[in-house]
């Protein structure tokens, strides 16, 4: 029996099975046709079925498919490494592989510990977080965020003792360096969008400030990118606008094609590992990390990203999205409490999640793949969407608010 995500097994409803998928569209057993409008768990940025990327996976399997990367090495990683460190900003130079973003976001945070312990600082064992903040379901990764919904067992183990969390607000940023900084080892976030706490966006002074004060008291700031990458906030990282000392990635990382995920670090970083002392080598090794399918799709999906120009189809996306529930704004409907828009990500929120009861449903039956959340109905829709699809999405979303 298959133990599903998220999902309360006794009290569930059976899923959609998928038969076959190509471009934006889902085909599922029951000869239903729908628009995935979430894009896979925010992955699958190029759609399903790429040709290109398909091929390149292919190719590789006729070489390997996999070797670890103790003691050996391949060209398809050696080729990413090379790709990313030319591609982000500064001198994110430094990239350990692994197989999710929870297990990259993890690897970050052991950095950034043994970042201050090879130093001989055994003080900075704290990170600052933000309020309503996921980065994932392991467990350091869950102590830092900040969602108790997703996250509630870890009241088992009483007060958080390895991580603090804030509000988006530069007052409550300020205060908490002013407070914690000889405790701190690195600050956290999801810039600019926060994903699993609600499609939750802010300013970009807030991660200025944030980038001056960890520079002030000798703080890692690490963007958790697993989400936000790849175009999803309308930049194409928000590493471009405010350049962090440890950047995650992963989802678009390979359009989605196969579960890859980086940590990149800065040369500040790195040097700190950089030592005659095997005891300052960070032990760590996924068995998947840098396999040689994942870094052939990777590749590829970076060069597609470059080549049709993705950054102008997601500024088209978001003017799609503002024009088409502009209506729902207009009609101010007593429901909905707030409706976001960013780059390649809309929501709207409501203030009662039995608004969204039964949606899901709805949409399919429309032609529609959707998963609202909590009081979230959202879309991360895939990049070659058309805007005759991407209008059908909301046409759905506002039928339902018709109703």
């Amino acid at each position: 029996m298959i133990w599903y995500p998220y999902e309360q097994m006794k009290t569930m409803n059976a899923p959609f099975k998928v038969v076959d998928a190509e471009g934006v569209y889902i085909y599922t057993e029951d000869g239903n046709k729908m628009i995935d409008s979430i894009s896979s768990w925010w992955s699958m940025i190029h759609g399903y079925k790429n040709p290109e990327i398909g091929d390149a996976i292919k190719t590789q399997v006729d070489k390997f498919s996999h070797v670890m990367l103790g003691g050996l090495t391949h060209e398809p990683v050696q080729k990413l490494a090379a790709k990313l460190k030319d591609w982000l900003p500064g001198d994110l130079d430094y990239c350990f592989f692994s197989d999710s973003g929870s297990v990259a976001v993890e690897v970050s945070l052991k950095m950034a510990l043994q970042y201050y312990v090879n130093q001989g600082d055994l003080t900075r064992t704290k990170v600052l977080g933000l309020k309503e903040a996921y980065h994932g379901d392991t467990f350091k990764a869950m102590e830092v965020g900040d969602d108790s919904d997703y996250h509630y067992i870890l009241s088992a183990y009483g007060p958080k003792t390895g991580a603090i969390n804030i509000p988006t607000e530069i007052p409550a940023l300020e205060e908490a360096f002013r407070e914690h900084h000889h405790e701190l080892n690195a600050m956290i976030v999801e810039p600019l969008l926060q994903g699993a706490g609600g499609m939750l966006m802010y300013d970009i002074e807030f991660l200025k400030r944030a980038r001056e004060l960890c520079d002030e008291y000798d703080v890692l700031l690490i963007f958790d990118e697993v989400a936000t990458g790849f175009g999803r906030t309308g930049n194409r990282f928000v590493a471009d606008v405010v350049l962090p000392d440890i950047l995650v990635l992963g989802k678009g990382l390979t359009g989605g094609y196969i579960g890859h995920a980086a940590t990149i670090a800065n040369h500040k970083v790195f040097d700190k590992f950089w030592s005659e002392d095997d005891g300052k080598a960070l032990m760590h090794g996924p068995t998947f990390m840098g396999n040689a399918l994942a870094c052939s799709a990777a590749l590829k999906s970076i060069e597609i990203f470059e080549r049709e120009d993705y950054m102008s189809k997601i500024k088209r996306i978001e003017e799609i999205a503002r024009r088409e529930l502009a209506e729902l704004t207009e009609r101010n409907d007593p429901r909905i409490k707030e409706i976001r828009i960013m780059g390649g990500c809309a929501c709207i929120e409501v203030y009662d999640p039995e608004t969204l009861a039964g949606f899901q449903k709805f949409a399919a039956e429309r032609g529609v793949f959707n998963r609202p959340f909590l009081s979230f109905m959202y879309t991360m829709v895939p990049y070659i969407i058309t805007e005759e699809e991407l209008v059908k999405i909301y046409t759905v979303f506002k039928d339902w608010f018709k109703l």
